[in-house]
């Protein structure tokens, strides 16, 4: 028996082979690829497009494009929209998160459920209801006029910017609720329940309890609306707004109308641009406000 125990003891562990250097690699060789071929590539294409000319290649397109007031005009537009929707956004999908979570009543799954519909529809549907129910032939401008007798509603906003930007919270204050609910269904009802019962308000309770914990939700929403609202194109489209030119609607208009594609492809390369300083920016912020959370939090321990 103890010969036995000493030789099971005594016999080596088993060499495992040494793991290849190469493994890595080829782990992230077939993402890299696919990142160079469906997003990089087609990014420089387009860059190279823009420096086409009549002579050849230069700058020409760009100092053109950019000195145009139509691209001055559509790119404040553009951020006018995009501004005032994710404010919009916010203050709706912040609202609607809070109702949600903390205020039962009869029926809040199908409310959420019905929220969680909007984010699987395409945005030029949003567009169309609209256009049913607050067109100028719409069924609020009937009822109206059908009660008052008028010859037709009052109604008459969606070929303006008005109309545009409620029809892109309709559709992207989703994208704020549900991050939203997912910080506040993660929060300590004890959390709460304490500052209840040392006497604070509920609107100081929501302002010093809630709100600070959900605050990185709620930036990481406003950011993707922000990005996605500044790239709509099909609501702006959709809407008929002759007046509302945005910047996608101008590459659609130079790039498929005018078929001017160098001009459209330097139009598209500053709204890339744009949308990878807002990601970076975002970035950089939302890593600034969580470390400085992570450092007072390990400062209290």
């Amino acid at each position: 028996m103890t010969a036995v125990l000493d030789r099971v003891h005594l016999d080596p562990p088993p060499v495992r082979p040494a793991p290849s250097r190469w493994r890595p690699v080829a782990w992230a060789l077939p993402p890299l690829l696919l990142v160079l071929g469906f997003a990089v590539y087609p990014m420089a294409r387009v860059l190279a497009e823009s420096t086409v000319t009549d002579d050849g290649r230069g700058l020409s397109t760009w100092t053109e494009v950019l000195a145009s007031a139509q691209f001055r005009n559509a790119l404040w537009r553009t951020i006018e929209i995009a501004v005032a929707s994710t404010l919009g956004c916010l203050a709706l999908g912040t609202f609607l998160a809070l109702v949600l979570a903390f205020v039962p009543f009869p029926g809040s799954k199908v409310v959420g459920r019905l929220i969680d519909t909007i984010l699987s529809l395409p945005s030029f549907l949003i567009t169309l209801a609209f256009t049913f129910l607050y067109g100028t032939a719409g069924a609020v401008n009937a009822l109206i006029a059908q009660l008052t007798g008028a010859d037709s509603g009052p109604l008459n906003f969606l070929n303006t910017p008005l109309g545009v930007i409620a029809a892109e919270i309709t559709f992207f204050t989703p994208f704020v609720v549900r991050p939203l609910l997912a910080a506040f269904t993660q929060m300590p009802r004890e959390q709460l329940d304490v500052a209840a019962s040392l006497g604070a308000s509920p609107w100081r309770v929501l302002r010093t309890v809630v709100m600070p914990e959900a605050w990185p939700a709620l930036m990481a929403g406003g950011s993707l609306v922000l990005l996605l609202t500044l790239n709509e194109f099909g609501i702006v489209l959709f809407t008929g707004a002759k007046d509302v030119v945005t910047l996608p609607v101008l590459i659609y208009t130079r790039g498929i109308v005018t078929f001017d594609l160098p001009g459209a492809a330097v139009i598209a390369s500053v709204q890339v641009v744009l949308s990878l300083s807002l990601y970076c920016g975002y970035r950089f912020l939302f890593n600034r406000l969580l470390g400085g959370r992570r450092a007072a939090v390990d400062h209290t321990r």
